[in-house]
C-alpha cells in the first residue's frame, strides 16, 4: 500500500474524463487582510462540492467489472460519502455508505440522493467503520477505506498538480487534514514538481488523531470534538500519516472558532462559501501572520458543502 507520483499523473486522465480542471484565483481584498498572497484552489465547484470525487472515479476505473458488480461499502461524516455516491453512478456499481447517526443530514440526503444507499449507525465514525466492515464480509462488497485506500489518493493529487502546474514558485501549500488523503497526496506531488514548496496540514485542535499520530510517529485515536464536519476524525490512518511524516514541512492546530472566522473572511473577501474544513487552510495562514507575510500561498478550499449551522454562523 502506497503512492507515487507515477500513481498520481496516471490518474489524471481518468480523472479529465469526467471532471475539468477546478479554478485558483487571488483575491486583492483577502491577501490585503491576510498580508500575503493567497491563491485559494476551488475544489467547492466539484459536482458533489468537494474535492473528493477525484479519488472516487480513480477507484471505479481501476475495479474490475466483477469487484464493480459487488459493489463498495465504505463509511464516512459526508464528503467521502457523496464522492462514492457520485463515482458509483456514473461506473454503475452499487454503493453502501455508514454514516454516524450525528453526520449532517444534508449529506446524508445528497449522498441518497446521488444513489447510494446510506446507513445511519452508531454515535461515531469509528462505529460506524465497524458496521461498515461487517456489511463488506456479509455482502462481499468491497471495503474502502477513506484513509487507507491508494486510489483515493492518486485521485486527490490531480488538483496538487493543478496548483503547481500554474503556479510552481509558490511558498507554500496549506491542506486541511481529516484522514489526511489531501496532504498525503500534495507531499508526493510537491516533493517532484516544488520541492522547495513547503506543505503544511492544519486540523481542529478539537480532533487532533491526525496531529498527534504525526508528532509521535504512532498511529494513535483521539477524542474527537470538533464541529467541523470534514476534519472530524478521532484516528490516525496508515498511509497518509506514511506519506505525511516524510512529506509535510508542518502541522499546524486552529480552533473551530477561528475556522469560523476563516470562512467569514473567504465569503466576504474572496466570494467563496466553504465549509469549515476548505476555510482551515486559510485559518492556519491567519494563525501565523509573520511567518506568512509577504508569501506566496495557496489554500485549498476542500469543499463548500456548510450546514445549517455553519450558514447560520456567517451572517
Amino acid at each position: 500500500m502506497d503512492l507515487s507520483f507515477a500513481d498520481v499523473a496516471a490518474a489524471r486522465d481518468i480523472v479529465y474524463r469526467h471532471l475539468p480542471p477546478t479554478p485558483m484565483w487571488s483575491y486583492p481584498l483577502l491577501d490585503a487582510a491576510v498580508g500575503a498572497t493567497v491563491f485559494v484552489k476551488h475544489e467547492n465547484v466539484q459536482p458533489v462540492g468537494a474535492f473528493k470525487v477525484r479519488g472516487g472515479f480513480t477507484l471505479l476505473e481501476a475495479m474490475s467489472a466483477a469487484e464493480r458488480a459487488r459493489g463498495t461499502v465504505s463509511y464516512s461524516t459526508g464528503n467521502h460519502a457523496q464522492s462514492m455516491a457520485y463515482a458509483s453512478a456514473i461506473y454503475g456499481a452499487p454503493c453502501r455508505v455508514v454514516m454516524p447517526e450525528s453526520a449532517s443530514p444534508a449529506k446524508a440526503e445528497a449522498t441518497a440522493a446521488l444513489g447510494a444507499e446510506v446507513i445511519l449507525h452508531g454515535p461515531d465514525l469509528e462505529t460506524a467503520q465497524r458496521h461498515a466492515e461487517d456489511l463488506a464480509r456479509s455482502t462481499g462488497a468491497r471495503l474502502i477505506s477513506p484513509g487507507d485506500t491508494p486510489e483515493l489518493l492518486a485521485g486527490v493529487g490531480t488538483l496538487y498538480l493543478e496548483i503547481l502546474e500554474a503556479e510552481p514558485d509558490l511558498d507554500a501549500i496549506l491542506v486541511p487534514i481529516g484522514s489526511g488523503t489531501g496532504a498525503a497526496a500534495a507531499a508526493v506531488v510537491a516533493s517532484k514538481l516544488a520541492p522547495n514548496c513547503r506543505v503544511i496540514g492544519v486540523q481542529s485542535d478539537a480532533s487532533r488523531a491526525a496531529y498527534d499520530s504525526w508528532r509521535s510517529g504512532e498511529l494513535v485515536k483521539r477524542p474527537n470534538r470538533t464541529r467541523v464536519d470534514g476534519l472530524a476524525t478521532g484516528r490516525g490512518f496508515d498511509l497518509p500519516q506514511r506519506l505525511m511524516r516524510d512529506g509535510l514541512s508542518d502541522f499546524l492546530l486552529v480552533t473551530d472558532d477561528a475556522i469560523t472566522e476563516a470562512q467569514r473572511l473567504m465569503a466576504s473577501r474572496a466570494h467563496t462559501l466553504a465549509e469549515g474544513a476548505g476555510a482551515a487552510p486559510l485559518a492556519g495562514v491567519l494563525s501565523r501572520p509573520d511567518e506568512f507575510a509577504g508569501k506566496r500561498v495557496a489554500v485549498v478550499c476542500t469543499g463548500g458543502n456548510a450546514n445549517a449551522g455553519e450558514l447560520a454562523t456567517l451572517g
